[in-house]
């Protein structure tokens, strides 16, 4: 990465959560830390600056020592509205996106997504796993920010569906897809937990 592209990071823990409870993810405990440490460790040594996206818990994600910004509306419009919130307040070049409920990610991770796209200059690098895209990791250009307001103004919400749009290049993980397993509910929170203990 040359020193003239500044990145900023954003994590997005600003859903609702239905399936697990109501409960914010972020703030759930994997393996006794909120979910959120592990995307933020992940996340702070590959960027500029971190954004932490929660559009509830305000005050327990400022703990955290970044800076929390919400939506810029109060729908829970899904994750575009908080990588569009990122894009207004992030002074930089490329943002980092990530979800706050995946703690097998790592750094290394992070920074492929940023390499593939820089080295394709692509406008947005998506994570693919081998068969389906991860399209909440992502590495793209804050210049899609018009793209974006457009494509939310026009009340769409889908991800794979306004990334199709941009000049897209996929990072592929294919050889180790389990780095994307996420937890949505209760039972899956327990189940990776378990899993992790054995390996």
């Amino acid at each position: 990465m040359n020193s003239q592209t500044k990145v900023a990071g954003v994590i997005l823990a600003g859903g609702r959560a239905r399936r697990m409870n109501n409960q914010d993810k972020g703030l759930v405990k994997f393996k006794g830390r909120p979910m959120i440490s592990y995307a933020l460790a992940a996340l702070a040594p590959v960027v500029d600056c971190v954004l932490i996206n929660a559009n509830r818990n305000i005050d327990q994600y400022r703990q955290f020592g970044w800076p929390v910004i919400s939506d810029q509306t109060d729908s829970f419009d899904g994750p575009l509205a908080g990588v569009l919130s990122a894009m207004i307040h992030a002074d930089a070049d490329v943002l980092l996106v990530m979800p706050c409920d995946s703690p097998l990610i790592k750094t290394e991770h992070l920074q492929k997504l940023l390499l593939i796209r820089a080295e394709n200059n692509a406008d947005v690098a998506v994570a693919f796993d081998g068969i389906r895209l991860h399209p909440v990791f992502l590495a793209i250009k804050t210049t899609l920010k018009t793209s974006l307001q457009d494509y939310l103004a026009s009340d769409q919400r889908k991800v794979a569906a306004w990334l199709a749009q941009q000049n897209l290049v996929q990072a592929d993980f294919s050889n180790e897809p389990e780095i994307f397993s996420n937890i949505n509910t209760l039972d899956e929170l327990s189940a990776l937990e378990v899993a992790n203990d054995l390996s």
